[in-house]
């Protein structure tokens, strides 16, 4: 990355230690001479004291004082000539004692190569170039109270040496304190970087809604607080959103079944409206004619009364088969869950309805006698059952046989309902189990159907959540549905 972390400490670390060594090699260059050459007059203001006490006091060739002197020069790297009014050599330090004579002279008389520093009534102190070896020297000369003449110097070159010795070692050292600079900072910068990074693609993957990601890298430091904070603050994002979807789902869901009870509302009362129009008008064309007497023979009477007592019987049934589908597709109905013998509920059924099979003329075959145990709500099983059987009965024809089976397979018992007579066309399967649908309406109404019965068996299987169905034979139609055995 161009403008990573890394790259930013390493050049800020590398950047900053060379800095450091340039301004320091600049620095040692332009002032140490400086530094160097104030300390020097300090030292030759020093070493004049002792000699001008030594001169005054006659002491300056007795032992304890020279000894004292001559350890500071040589400590300092001073060369001193003392020499009186006559051209004697007072004192020296240095062997060849007609060269420092000369020198002295020299700086009396020409001054064309001296740079004056410092200037007082009983010295000089000054900058001056040695024409014999062309040799810079830091030079102090003058007088004494009593007559006497001297001179003191210190090589300047030795200090310019030292400067550029020092900076050869400072740019060696420098090199090297940049390599190791380079590394330490190339460690530590991956040392934070990586949590950083890391933080980086979790944050990524959070944006993303990947809450499974996690920091790792742990650490007691700030990004490890910080990476704490982010593992806390997406297990908090993922039970936000979780939350959020689990009440958006309720809420889509509470829309629909508003939506789905409002449009079976209006459904429920235009299909209502529609199979009692024809019963009541029945039922008040009946009751206007045994008003007005159009038939006054009891026959006529008695057929009329049958018939509106027919009617009302039909419409009944049909608002109490509403009343329970209503309640079944609104979830009002409460389901009881417990273990019976299917096969005797099976035996229940037919046997109470004898009568209409003797009326139909219908062979009914269950053999089935060993009882078979199954899961479910026995009353809602027991209309399944019965409404299987009257559609039945109800389109029964041809041989005129309804068979009745129980098959046990993988823990589930599927029982099967099947009548001879004509299939039922395959562009109307897929409707029957709608209220209000009728294939035949005119056989429909012959019977005092009212397209319901297999609404309720729909809405039963699927409070229990089994499978049921419908299938066309060549020689009938067989109903079927399933239920647990364990």
């Amino acid at each position: 990355m161009k403008y990573s972390i890394k790259r930013q400490m390493m050049t800020v670390f590398v950047g900053l230690i060379l800095f450091m060594i340039v301004v320091f090699m600049i620095v040692n260059g332009s002032f140490l001479e400086k530094y160097y050459i104030s300390n020097k007059k300090s030292e030759f203001i020093k070493a004049y004291t002792m000699v001008q006490e030594g001169v005054e006091n006659g002491t300056i060739n007795s032992e304890t004082p020279e000894k004292d002197l001559g350890r500071f020069t040589e400590k300092n790297n001073i060369s001193i000539a003392v020499i009186d009014s006559e051209y004697n050599v007072v004192y020296t330090n240095v062997r060849e004692k007609q060269m420092m004579v000369v020198q002295l002279f020299g700086y009396l008389y020409d001054k064309s190569h001296q740079e004056v520093l410092e200037k007082t009534d009983s010295y000089d102190i000054c900058k001056s170039v040695d024409p014999q070896n062309n040799t810079e020297y830091l030079t102090m000369w003058g007088n004494f109270d009593n007559g006497d003449i001297f001179i003191m110097r210190s090589p300047l070159e030795s200090i310019r040496s030292a400067v550029t010795i020092f900076n050869r070692f400072i740019g060696v050292v420098g090199g090297c304190v940049i390599l190791v600079s380079v590394l330490l900072a190339w460690y530590f910068s991956k040392r934070i970087t990586e949590p950083i990074m890391e933080l980086a693609t979790l944050s990524q993957k959070m944006a993303d809604l990947d809450f499974d990601a996690k920091y790792t890298s742990g650490g007691s430091n700030e990004i490890g607080v910080l990476g704490e904070n982010f593992n806390r603050m997406s297990e908090r994002l993922e039970q936000t959103i979780s939350n959020l979807k689990e009440a958006n789902y309720k809420l889509q869901k509470d829309i629909e079944q508003k939506e789905k009870r409002e449009n079976m509302r209006s459904e429920f009362l235009g299909n209502v409206s529609h199979e009692l129009k024809t019963p009541i008008a029945l039922i008040q064309g009946y009751a206007e004619g045994l008003k007005e007497g159009v038939n006054d023979d009891p026959e006529s009477r008695e057929f009329y009364c049958e018939v509106i007592m027919d009617e009302a019987g039909k419409m009944n049934r049909m608002v109490k088969n509403l009343l329970a589908l209503n309640q079944l597709e609104f979830g009002q109905d409460d389901v009881q869950f417990e273990r019976f013998d299917i096969t005797s509920l099976i035996s229940g059924v037919l046997q109470s309805l004898d009568i209409l099979i003797e009326q139909k003329e219908a062979q009914v075959i269950f053999r089935h006698k060993n009882p078979v145990y199954v899961w479910a709500d026995e009353f809602k099983v027991e209309q399944v059952v019965r409404n299987y059987v009257n559609n039945a009965l109800n389109h029964v024809d041809g041989e005129k046989v309804i068979e009745i089976k129980i098959t046990q397979e993988n823990d589930m018992a599927k029982i099967t309902v099947f009548n001879t007579g004509t299939p039922i066309p395959e562009e109307d399967l897929p409707h029957i189990w709608e209220k209000f649908y009728k294939v035949d309406k005119a056989r429909t109404r012959e019977y005092g159907g009212n397209g319901i019965g297999l609404s309720i068996v729909k809405a039963i299987m699927d409070s229990f959540g089994k499978g049921y169905g419908a299938i066309n034979h060549t020689n009938g139609v067989e109903f079927w549905f399933e239920l647990d055995m364990k």
